[in-house]
Parts: structure tokens; sequence; C-alpha cells
């Protein structure tokens, strides 16, 4: 979805969720979770479906908070801290995963990280980009290559609800965008 102008009005600009690096992220993330739960999973187990919801709820609740952003920052917030949360709940069950299957969880200087985070630097990553890793046929780089993956777009994700604050403080929200706009009209009449 293109971001959506106003430049006549008081509704600011909103929308361009995907061009959020947050948003791009939070596409891999749920792409690789169908590709994990699918791999490594039981269909009928609940932990399935709720990996893939929580992938799913990270990813549309950053689309949704860019598109309410347009008439409310309260929302646009509440829905950024959600997809945050969502991808938290995420992590916790591949977390499950590797403890509950004798795998180990990877601590940060573990040399794949390393490379991870190489790759996580080249422009416009997609899925394609670290496909070896999601996609690899060992469980405990697949799902390791995922936390990771989520813990970069939480800590992201947590920036942006920063700049989010930081945004509303400086400019408000949209109750005193519409004042705003109504005294200068009626000033201009004057």
């Amino acid at each position: 979805m293109p971001t959506t102008k106003n430049k006549d009005g008081f509704i600011p600009s909103h929308g361009g969720y995907m061009n959020l690096i947050t948003y791009q992220k939070s596409e891999i993330i749920f792409d690789g979770t169908v590709y994990f739960c699918n791999r490594f999973l039981n269909k009928r187990d609940r932990t399935f479906d709720q990996m893939v919801q929580a992938a799913r709820s990270g990813k549309q609740n950053i689309a949704e908070a860019s598109m309410a952003s347009a008439t409310s920052k309260e929302t646009e917030i509440k829905l950024t801290n959600v997809a945050r949360a969502s991808l938290v709940e995420l992590q916790l069950d591949y977390q499950d995963f590797l403890r509950t299957h004798k795998l180990t969880l990877w601590t940060i200087d573990h040399r794949l990280i390393a490379r991870l985070r190489e790759l996580n630097k080249t422009p416009n990553a997609n899925y394609e980009t670290f496909k070896k890793a999601i996609e690899n046929p060992d469980p405990e780089i697949c799902a390791n290559t995922m936390i990771n993956f989520i813990k970069i777009t939480t800590y992201l994700l947590a920036r942006q609800l920063k700049s989010l604050e930081t945004a509303f403080l400086n400019e408000g929200g949209l109750r005193e965008k519409m004042t705003k706009a109504r005294l200068d009209k009626r000033n201009k009449k004057q």
C-alpha cells in the first residue's frame, strides 16, 4: 500500500507500511514461521497454530498501525506495541521448541549469529537472503535463525515506538491538528 498523502487537509500522510523495515522483516518472520511449522511441527499441535498466528499478528499489526496513523496516533502506538508483543510470544515458542527438543539456544557469540548479522546488513534483504538458514534441514539452525531475526525486529520495533512517542510529543495528535486547521481557516476568513 503506497503512502496516502493529504497536502490540503489536516489528516497526515499515512500508510506506506511496506516501506517500513519492521514490516519487511516481519514478513520474513511470518514466511519463515510457516515453513518451520510445516516442517517441524504436527499440524494438529496447538503450538502450530499459535506460532503462525503470532507471526501473522506481528506483521498485520505493523500494517494496521501504519494505516491507523492517519487518524489516531494512540492506535498507531498501541498496534505497533501489539506487533512487538506478538513477536516476543513467537520468540518464546521457538525457545520452548529448542529446550523441549534438547537443542541448543545460541548465545550472542555463536559463529552463525555473526553470519546472520552480516547478512542482515544486506541492502533490501528478503526471504531469499536468509533462505539457506531459515530452511535449513537442521531444526536447531532454523529455530535459532528465527529467534535472532525476531530479536532484531523487536529491537527495531522498540526504536519505532520511541520515534512515534517523540513525534507525538513534538507534533501532537489529530485533535490538535483538527483544531489548528479549523482556527487557521477561521482566521483566513476574517
